[in-house]
């Protein structure tokens, strides 16, 4: 009796979950999200390629597009994104990286970005900034990336960053000058992950460092685990493990929101 109690609930469960999936998939309908990738592929002072980590890219691409979604991708060139190639070896090559690779469609997406200078964010609900080493380099001082962000936060229309995105942050600011970030809550990829992938001596500044020393109060789980953190329209995550945390986080937001 016990047992035939136990897979009651259990499908109980299920039927709630398949349920609010249903409604949040309702709700998201006509929600536009832009995601800003990097054009830059190359680390300067050491001549390695880089460019977008896939996985940040590839499992909030497929969550939020089967959610609904219309996702339009962007960069500061325009054209062909890079991607990180380290990304695509085996030990990182999650099961959305694979359908990733398998995938002609999405591939297209991001040969062919749209030039961030020619969009508008009076056109979309959201933003999202995948990371990769790559946008440490081409996105901090972009005023095209610094003006959208600004745009959409004024809004009040959520702005999600994961790992590296959070360094699009560096020069945003309020409408009283002050810096977004300073005494929001945020994460990002830590000092200590950067350290135990011996990347810290190629890279143009720390990004938990920069994140401090804007005002931001930030946060951190062990390194390596998923781990998101919300302050009002402000979504941050601090790994790649931390992308499908961030892609349902903005689904919760775009849900709530209201045009």
């Amino acid at each position: 009796m016990k047992l035939i109690a136990k897979y009651i609930f259990a499908l109980f469960l299920f039927i709630l979950q398949v349920k609010g999936y249903a409604q949040h998939n309702e709700s998201l309908k006509g929600k536009k999200i832009l995601f800003v990738v990097t054009s830059n592929e190359e680390v300067k002072n050491s001549g390695d390629k880089t460019g977008i980590w896939i996985e940040e890219f590839a499992t909030p691409y497929y969550l939020l597009k089967e959610s609904g979604v219309e996702i339009t991708v962007v960069s500061p060139k325009g054209g062909q994104s890079p991607i990180d190639p380290r990304s695509t070896l085996p030990d990182y090559t999650t099961k959305d990286v694979k359908r990733f690779l398998d995938d002609p469609n999405a591939q297209n997406v991001l040969h062919h970005t749209l030039t961030l200078s020619k969009v508008n964010a009076k056109n979309y609900d959201a933003v999202f900034y995948p990371g990769g080493h790559g946008p440490m380099w081409d996105l901090p001082d972009n005023k095209y990336s610094i003006s959208l962000i600004e745009s959409f936060y004024n809004s009040g229309k959520p702005v999600s960053f994961v790992c590296h995105g959070p360094v699009a942050l560096k020069n945003v600011k309020t409408k009283a000058g002050i810096p977004l970030i300073k005494d929001k809550k945020v994460t990002g990829y830590a000092n200590t992950e950067e350290e135990a992938g011996q990347t810290k001596k190629y890279i143009p500044f720390l990004l938990e460092d920069m994140l401090k020393e804007k005002g931001a109060n930030y946060l951190k789980a062990d390194d390596w685990n998923p781990f998101v953190v919300t302050d009002g329209t402000l979504i941050t995550g601090q790994n790649p493990a931390s992308a499908i945390k961030v892609a349902e986080a903005l689904i919760t937001a775009l849900s709530i929101h209201k045009d």
